[in-house]
């Protein structure tokens, strides 16, 4: 019966099964179940009223505040394609853009008397973004040397390629991967672990989860909500490593 189904998976989640595990376990059980109701075997699927467990949610991967700083100030910027990079990654770490969202800005999207940029979103909603003093700086410099090149962006895609192209997703995905290599001990070393980033080292210094639910352009609460799961968990670490009645 389902009473005989329960407790095996509790003891099973009790003997270190993860979640996930049990979701494959419990389908592999209703799957036998219903195989044998089919061949007539049982009558009735005592599986059929067994819940299937929820998948964790995985936290995701973030860049520690001094490695954001490292990443960034390890960038030579010798030439224009560097500086184009190097306006990239401040423009991701200091708006939290996705990586589509900052490839498809016009120069004309960069308010530069506000440090705001208009970005298109999921579901083709606009929101606007604040960035700091060091990606104006950045996207000022990267703008200056395209000039120099003979580059004309005016309502063009602002990042572009050597051949004055918007500058394709994977090309962009390969430096910041290639930037973060060695500066970072994160595991996903990609544009989405500089997003979280963003919400993270916003949330751990203070800011409210509403302001940086709009910022990333989420419809709702709830998917910013992982970030605040994240600095609990960061503080419970420091808690139980630091303080002596922790254990």
């Amino acid at each position: 019966t389902a009473d005989d189904i329960r407790p095996f998976l509790g003891w099973l989640y009790d003997h270190g099964c993860k979640k996930n595990t049990l979701r494959l376990k419990t389908a592999a059980i209703k799957s036998f179940f219903k195989f044998c109701q089919k061949k007539k075997i049982i009558k009735t699927n005592p599986a059929a009223l067994v819940s299937t467990p929820k998948t964790d949610k995985r936290l995701p991967n973030f860049i520690t505040q001094e490695e954001a700083t490292l990443i960034i100030e390890d960038i030579e910027t010798t030439n224009w394609e560097r500086k184009r990079n190097k306006a990239l990654i401040e423009l991701l770490y200091s708006s939290g853009l996705r990586i589509s969202e900052a490839l498809n800005l016009n120069l004309s999207n960069c308010n530069f008397s506000n440090n705001t940029v208009k970005v298109l979103g999921k579901g083709s909603k606009e929101r606007i973004v604040p960035f700091g003093k060091h990606a104006e700086k950045a996207i000022k410099e990267y703008i200056f040397s395209i000039e120099e090149t003979g580059f004309i962006l005016g309502q063009k895609t602002l990042f572009i390629s050597k051949h004055g192209k918007k500058l394709n997703a994977a090309v962009a995905y390969r430096i910041i991967n290639r930037q973060m290599q060695g500066r970072s001990e994160v595991t996903q070393k990609s544009p989405h672990s500089i997003r979280h980033s963003f919400a993270t080292h916003l949330l751990d210094n203070g800011a409210d989860i509403k302001s940086v639910s709009e910022m990333l352009g989420h419809s709702s609460l709830s998917t910013t909500q992982i970030y605040t799961h994240l600095s609990i968990e960061r503080l419970k670490t420091a808690y139980k490593h630091s303080h002596p009645k922790a254990e």
